[in-house]
Order: structure tokens, then sequence, then C-alpha cells
């Protein structure tokens, strides 16, 4: 069987659901709409299916014979983002836009479910099909987790489509690809008093903005510098009145590293640079700090499989090398309870204008892509369970 040649023929399928899932994007947790469909195209298939995770949807196609399980995940959801293409089959719900993607992944994987569907009876095990919710705020990975789609599973396999990659090109490189991403609250009190005379208040203006700057020595003190890791603060509030000194201050931001060790010293650190940097000014601090996405780890025998599964589809001058990015997919949470891979597939394509980086109003994909992201899928799946 050619999986590529299925794929080609599938092609027009998938653009056509790509171009409609497009149309009508839905934010996280509301993906009704989409997870409607993708029923409906399963139900056509014949293929069985069970819901999870609220909108989520998880599909199983048994081979003939019984063998090992292997899940492959698409995410469905979209951004709270204008689109500003000029395109037939641009976004029609208003401020919510397919900016990252996941519109070509929930359609690559019903394309790769239809050949999969059309090869059953020569797979050696089970494949599940896992159209996954939320991803955009790191939850859907996690509720599909607790529901119990895991269950089973021997590997896992996720395509993410990549705008900073060619199109043609497929990375599948082992060990970390993409970095932890949680999110931190500090909320800075100090004591309110007029703008004339700050010696009689206790400033969380200044305790914040102190907090803010000395926050900047986690990474360049604190950590090795042959590793990787970010400390950002992206939200600042405080102050009611030009001339009324701020009783409190409420600083966000987010941490992002690709060792997990590092991951579980950043609350300690952050904790106390906030405490005493605020004590320096007569001021307290309190950190909230919650825990999103893990790195997204590679395994060393998926990515070695899924080099060859790329070399197999597409040739050696198709395996292509990206450097690992620092923001985050909560398809790690997945790579925790079985070994797998995330494939990189190259979009990019400046002559149409798909040069765009990702949550951009002007996103957009080279869908001839998704024709080798069918297959992709569809041939890990094979060998993985022929291994």
């Amino acid at each position: 069987m050619n999986i590529a040649n299925l794929a080609k023929n599938y092609k027009d399928y998938v653009i056509d659901l790509r171009r409609e899932f497009h149309m009508y994007p839905e934010i996280s947790w509301e993906e009704v709409r989409t997870s409607k469909r993708v029923k409906e195209e399963l139900d056509k298939m014949g293929i069985p299916y069970v819901s999870m995770a609220g909108t989520g949807v998880v599909a199983t196609i048994e081979g003939k014979e019984k063998g090992k399980t292997v899940a492959l995940r698409a995410d469905m959801d979209a951004l709270q983002v204008t689109e500003a293409n000029d395109v037939e089959y641009k976004s029609k719900n208003e401020g919510v836009m397919h900016a990252c993607g996941h519109d070509g992944h929930t359609s690559m994987l019903l394309g790769a479910a239809k050949i999969l569907n059309d090869v059953k009876d020569d797979l050696e095990g089970t494949v599940k099909l896992f159209f996954q919710p939320a991803e955009e705020l790191a939850q859907g990975a996690a509720k599909m987790i607790e529901e119990g789609c895991m269950d089973g599973v021997d590997g896992v396999f996720g395509i993410h489509l990549w705008s900073d990659l060619e199109y043609g090109k497929i990375s599948v490189e082992a060990g970390p690809r993409m970095a932890s991403a949680d999110m931190f609250k500090i909320i800075v009190k100090g004591l309110g008093g007029h703008g004339s005379l700050p010696h009689q208040g206790i400033d969380a203006v200044v305790a914040g903005s102190a907090i803010v700057m000395d926050l900047q020595s986690v990474v360049s003190r604190e950590i090795s510098p042959l590793q990787s890791a970010v400390v950002s603060v992206g939200v600042f509030n405080s102050g009611t009145r030009f001339n009324v000194i701020s009783s409190s201050a409420v600083l966000e931001g987010t941490t992002r590293c690709f060792d997990p060790e590092i991951r579980g010293r950043f609350p300690k650190v952050i904790e106390r640079i906030a405490k005493n940097s605020a004590n320096s000014y007569r001021a307290e601090a309190q950190l909230e700090y919650t825990y999103g996405t893990p790195p997204t780890i590679n395994t060393e025998g998926a990515s070695k499989l899924a080099t060859t599964v790329v070399e197999k589809l597409y040739g050696t001058d198709a395996v292509g090398m990206m450097e690992k990015v620092t923001g985050g997919e909560d398809f790690a949470m997945y790579l925790e309870k079985a070994p797998g891979v995330i494939a990189f597939v190259g979009i990019r394509n400046e002559a149409k204008e798909c040069d765009y980086p990702h949550h951009h109003e002007r996103f957009n994909m080279d869908e001839d892509a998704l024709e080798k992201g069918s297959a992709l899928y569809a041939q890990y799946a094979i060998d993985f369970l022929n291994e």
C-alpha cells in the first residue's frame, strides 16, 4: 500500500475541510460546530468514536490483528484574533480566527482517518484519533488524559504546521522541541497616601517596579548560560490617580524553559525575589504560580521512527532541521504518559504570501502541506504498529 498516493487522493477533501473549519473558528472549550463536523465525517467513514473533555472526540480504528495502540492527536481551537486575510474562506466569526493552524491539524487527521480506514485490514493493532479542544489554554490535553484517552496507549504522535519552516520540510528531531509554559501572578501590598507626601505611604508602584527589574537576574544569574530560559512580566497594573500613592499592584508573567529541573525551581526563585524586593521598600508580596504545560520532549526512538517515515514518504531531502522554540504545547502532557514525537510540518511559502508568524492576523498556510501531513499521520501509525 502506498500511503503517499492515498493521501494524494484525499488532498481536495482535506483542503476543503480546512477551509470550512477556517471559516467557522471557535475558541477554546467552545468548539461545538467543529466537534459536530468531525463526528459527521467519522460517521460517514463508519469509524466509532466517543465524546471526551466536552467538545473533544476520540475515534478508534481497529486492525484485523491485535497488537499495540498508537494515538494520533490534532487540536481544534482557534484564537481571539480578527482576520486580515482577503480570502474566500475568511473567518465568518467576528474577532475569532484560526491563526495557529489548528484548522489544518483537524482536517489532516480526518484525511489520515480516511487512509487508515481504507487499510485497516492490514493494521496490526489499534489507532486512536484524538481531536482535542482547548490547546490554546493549555487545558485540553490534561482533561482528555483525566478522562482516560491515554489508557492502553503505547505511543503518541502529533503534528504542528509551522510557518517558520519552508514548505516541503518536516522536522522530527529528538529531545526538547518546545518549552514549558507556566504563568505567575505577584500581588504587591503597600499603603496608600497622598502623592505629595510619599513618606506617609508604602508605594506599591515602586515596589512592583523593583520586582520587575530584579526578576531579570533570574535567567542571567541563577540559570546556567548553557540552558535556555525566559522570565517575562507582561502585565503591571497599579494605581488609580496621578497624585495618589498606590496601595497595591498586580504583576502577571510567564516562565519558559526546556529542563524539568529548572521548571521546578522557578516558583521558589520568583517568590524569594518578589518577597525580598518588596520588603526592601516596606511592602509585601504574594506569589500565585500556575503550572501550564511541561516541556515538549520528543522521545529518541519515536524520533528515529518518524525520520524513517518522512524519508519513506518524501525522501531524505524532506527531513528538515529546526531549532527548538520557546512556545508551549500541551501535547507535552501526552508525552509524559507514552513515548512519542511531535512533528513540525513546513507551511511557509513567500510566493503564496504564507510567511506570517503564528497568531498574526494574516497567518495562512501553503495548503499543499496538508496532503503531506495526512500521509505522515497515517504512515507513522502503520509503521509504529508494525515495529
